[in-house]
């Protein structure tokens, strides 16, 4: 299974979902992020998200953030959107006759009655943003 996680920049929420999918699957799930933004392309995650992580084993200092291109689309088999927001920007990109799915993350936390991730960068709620990465990345794993 190939996974992409979206976000606007690719430097908080999107990159923190790509971490916890690579570590909770064991390396199973090849797993990427990017942003529906160019805002921060080549940029490294934001340093509270990377604290964030790191103090429950999710190392993001590797990633590098990029903006999502129509390749994704056959190059990934599910597209996980953060929020409503990044939902519309991805379709916006969809490329003529493609059907990858793309879903909402949090449709993969049946038990979490939310829909969007809420970005920390602007709460600046990393933990919270993480508790529902967490969620969602298990539910999704016991999906595939």
């Amino acid at each position: 299974m190939r996974v992409i996680c979206v976000c606007l920049g690719n430097i908080c929420r999107s990159p923190t979902a790509e971490a916890v999918i690579r570590v909770l699957s064991n390396g199973q799930v090849v797993v990427d992020s990017v942003g529906t933004s160019d805002w921060h392309i080549g940029d490294r995650p934001y340093g509270p998200a990377i604290e964030a992580a790191a103090k429950r084993g999710y190392d993001l200092t590797p990633l590098r953030a990029r903006q999502l291109t129509s390749d994704d689309f056959t190059s990934f088999d599910l597209m996980l959107a953060m929020d409503k927001d990044n939902l519309r920007a991805i379709e916006a990109v969809r490329p003529a006759g493609n059907n990858t799915p793309v879903k909402l993350f949090l449709d993969f936390a049946p038990h979490v009655e939310q829909s969007n991730v809420p970005d920390p960068y602007y709460t600046r709620d990393f933990e919270g943003a993480l508790d529902l990465i967490e969620v969602a990345a298990r539910g999704l794993l016991a999906k595939i």
